[in-house]
């Protein structure tokens, strides 16, 4: 049995090269700080959802600038991704914004409230 399913192998090139021309080929200054976290292929290759954040700013208004320009980037991405692939059919891009980054900073927030709260040498339950 393979370690990995063709979906998951073809979903690790996509991430590479979009990282590579996302970073080194395309202009937009919206583009500057997005970062791609990840990507989910369906088993059939059509779709390829890509999972993204943005590094410099957490705001709404940088995400979807982000977004945008990323939609506008999306038939320049599609093409230069088929070039590379070599694949039957070329999957279909979808960009949704990564949360899980925002989720752990928040968790960490927590954690270090309750630290902060509580003191390095008092547990929660000393109260």
């Amino acid at each position: 049995m393979k370690p990995f399913s063709r979906a998951q192998r073809v979903g690790g090139q996509i991430q590479r090269i979009l990282s590579t021309l996302i970073r080194k080929e395309i202009k937009d200054p919206r583009l500057a700080a997005v970062i791609i976290t990840g990507i989910k292929m369906t088993r059939d290759l059509r779709i390829a959802r890509i999972y993204f954040t943005v590094q410099s700013a957490m705001t709404a208004a940088g995400r979807e600038a982000a977004a945008e320009g990323l939609e506008s980037a999306k038939g320049y991405l599609k093409r230069s991704l088929a070039a590379e692939l070599g694949l039957r059919y070329m999957p279909d891009l979808q960009f949704f914004h990564d949360d899980s980054l925002d989720y752990g900073a928040h968790i960490d927030q927590l954690l270090e409230s309750i630290k902060s709260d509580h003191g390095p040498d008092r547990s929660p339950s000393e109260e």
